[in-house]
Order: structure tokens, then sequence, then C-alpha cells
């Protein structure tokens, strides 16, 4: 499968492109590393559950148009994922994101998930993204308040509280129907 350009997203400071095989030892490392995965649904994962994954991530580029990016800085270093996923509880196609520790608390997350935002209500065309954070996440928390998603609910699980966030498309006004 060739990475359609229309899937690449660049930021002032980031290059996200759709994850492939190449990028399988840096996920390998990023999803093995708990001060990065531990809170990510799922947690922490093997070599072998990162390879599967993998597979799965690209052929769903193929199917749907968006997916899991790996993010590098323009300079090529990797530093984490973004991520558009259809969530396996049915709530829908879900933003996600994991960074290094070493390269948080400089808004490289926030210039990631927005511009994966963007990307999923004009490139992918979805009207609806939700995002989930457990209640002690507050740095994803704040990121996903700070790219304009709102709080709509919560739930609770394996007894952890998870707060659920979405952004909805905004329809554009049609000038002639005024």
């Amino acid at each position: 499968m060739s990475v359609s350009s229309a899937w690449v997203v660049e930021t002032a400071r980031l290059r996200m492109t759709p994850v492939g095989y190449r990028d399988l030892p840096d996920l390998t490392q990023l999803k093995a590393d708990p001060r990065a995965y531990a809170l990510m649904l799922g947690g922490v994962r093997s070599a072998v559950q990162t390879a599967e994954e993998l597979a799965q991530d690209i052929q769903g580029w193929g199917r749907h148009g968006h997916g899991m990016w790996a993010v590098r800085a323009r300079k090529g270093m990797f530093l984490g994922i973004t991520a558009l996923m259809h969530r396996p509880d049915g709530r829908g196609v879900a933003l996600r994101f994991a960074f290094y520790p070493q390269v948080r608390g400089v808004g490289l997350a926030r210039e990631a998930a927005s511009a994966a935002l963007i990307y999923a209500h004009g490139t992918a065309r979805l009207d609806r993204v939700i995002a989930v954070a457990r209640e002690d996440n507050f740095a994803s928390r704040q990121v996903l308040n700070s790219i304009g998603m709102s709080h709509l609910s919560e739930f609770s699980r394996a007894g952890n509280l998870f707060h659920i966030y979405q952004s909805v498309k905004r329809k554009s006004r049609d000038v002639n129907s005024a």
C-alpha cells in the first residue's frame, strides 16, 4: 500500500505520517514505555501486540482514510503517535495521542491533536470525533480542552473514572439561504 500524500499532515514543528512497517521499532519502544502508554486504552503493549496492531493500523488507513500517525519533529526524530481510531466499545471514532515524557510540556501533543482534529473534520469528513481520558490524566484532558473539544459525559471501568469529550463538525451556513 502506498501512502497518500493527503494522509500526511504537517504543522509548524511536526510531520505526521500514516504508520507503516518502517515505524515498528519506534512504536514498539513507545508502546512498551509505561510513562508513555500506561494510560492508553489497553495499556502497555508487548512487541508482538505492537506488531499485530500495526498490521491492523495499516489496513485501517486503506479502509477508512484515517488511522494512526507516527509523529516526528520536522528534523525526523520520532516523538509519539496521534490517531483517529474506531473505539472497540462502539462509542465512535476517537482521537488518541501518546508522546514520550521527555518531549512533553512544550505543546507538541496539542499541536498534533489539533492537526488530527482538523484532518478528521476536513479531509476524513467525520462529523463527530470523541476522545476519552482517565480522570487522573490531567495533561490529556488539558490538551482536549485546549483544542476545543467539549466535555460530554463520564463512565467508570475497572475502578477508574473516564471523561468523554467530543468535537462536532460545524455545518457551514449557506449564504444563499439567508
